[in-house]
């Protein structure tokens, strides 16, 4: 089946300017992060202003390469049970993309300033979108018991 999947490009459309030198579980919640886009795109931002929340997608480029567990124990805490590498938020991913949603503070042409951005500093963006309550969350989410007994 692998050799069916088609290969794809992605292309940067930011980078990540913050304080955040090296990767580490850390709280970034009140961390301000700046989203330099390409100045092509600067029209494409038109709008977003509005939102008080965007959706990052981004790539992380400093986790850990090579060959990628199938099954870990979240977060590295031997208490959790061993899931699949799909169930946990690990960033050591065959396709390392993270998600944040963050909000916006201001824009300013073509920079974001937003707050709680888990990327570091250099961290190349791959996509931005608004934030819409009730559309990117969902109310009668279930999750494991082992993520509410944390």
């Amino acid at each position: 089946m692998a050799d069916e999947l088609p290969s794809m490009t992605l292309k940067a459309i930011g980078i990540v300017r913050n304080e955040i030198k090296q990767p580490a579980k850390q709280d970034c919640g009140k961390v301000v992060s700046d989203i330099i886009v390409n100045n092509d795109l600067t029209e494409a931002l038109d709008g977003l202003e509005k939102f008080s929340h965007i959706i990052v997608l981004y790539w992380m480029h400093r986790a850990i390469s090579g060959e990628v567990p199938l099954k870990i124990h979240p977060g590295g805490k031997r208490e959790f049970p061993l899931v699949g590498l799909f169930a946990t938020r690990s960033p050591n991913r065959p396709n390392p993309i993270g998600k944040a949603t963050v909000r916006l503070l201001r824009r300013q042409g073509s920079i974001l300033r937003v707050e709680g951005l888990d990327a570091i500093d250099g961290t190349s963006v791959i996509d931005i979108k608004p934030y819409i309550p009730g559309y990117d969350s969902v109310t009668s989410a279930k999750v494991p018991q082992w993520i509410t007994n944390q």
